[in-house]
């Protein structure tokens, strides 16, 4: 039996991986996430899922599960796309959700599985986007006070309250939206020879 390693501390990710039903175990990676220079979000976002799974490699042996994700109002291929960050302070905060009422905001979510014991590594990125609804600042106050979303890019949590600032959402898969394309990789572990319907791991 093959063991399965999920390459981050998220509890959002650990809750995604956990829907699959297979037993696994969480190690976070220690690495540089900064962008480099002239780098798109797009390039990021594989470099780092690449990256998170080669450093849990290095001393654990199995499938490892690796992801990164950004955000960006650009349509994150391009150098210059600027990438949301978290908010410093609530007036941050305010000012970028401003910014994101009536604009779509693409999410780019990276998925790495590699196998150690191969060396296969197979790496995808998720595009999922988000169209804001128009917000007026009642509702923006009113969003920041209930659920205090500072340490998120972008200043919204869409796995919960966040969920109400949306027009409408386009993807593949909403669980790309949140951490783990889950589609994506069951795909991948189909392509390592488990079928998670068949228990076959």
């Amino acid at each position: 039996m093959i063991s399965l390693i999920l390459a981050s501390n998220s509890p959002f990710r650990k809750t995604l991986l956990a829907k699959l039903g297979l037993a696994f175990d969480t190690h976070p990676p220690k690495i540089d996430e900064s962008r480099k220079k002239g780098e798109t979000p797009e390039k990021l976002v594989y470099r780092l899922a690449q990256e998170k799974a080669r450093e849990i490699g290095k001393t654990h042996s199995g499938l490892i599960i690796a992801s990164d994700q950004v955000a960006t109002i650009n349509n994150g291929f391009n150098n210059d796309d600027n990438i949301l960050t978290k908010p410093k302070n609530h007036k941050e905060a305010i000012k970028q959700l401003q910014q994101n009422s009536c604009n779509t905001v693409n999410f780019l979510t990276s998925l790495s599985l590699l196998n150690t014991n191969t060396g296969n590594m197979q790496t995808k990125v998720e595009i999922f986007k988000v169209i804001f609804k128009k917000l007026n600042i009642d509702q923006i106050n009113h969003y920041l006070k209930k659920e205090t979303p500072y340490n998120c890019a972008g200043s919204f949590k869409s796995e919960s309250l966040g969920i109400g600032l949306f027009k409408c959402m386009i993807g593949n898969d909403p669980n790309s939206l949140i951490g783990l394309p889950l589609i994506q990789l069951i795909t991948m572990l189909e392509n390592e020879g488990i079928d998670i319907l068949t228990d076959n791991i």
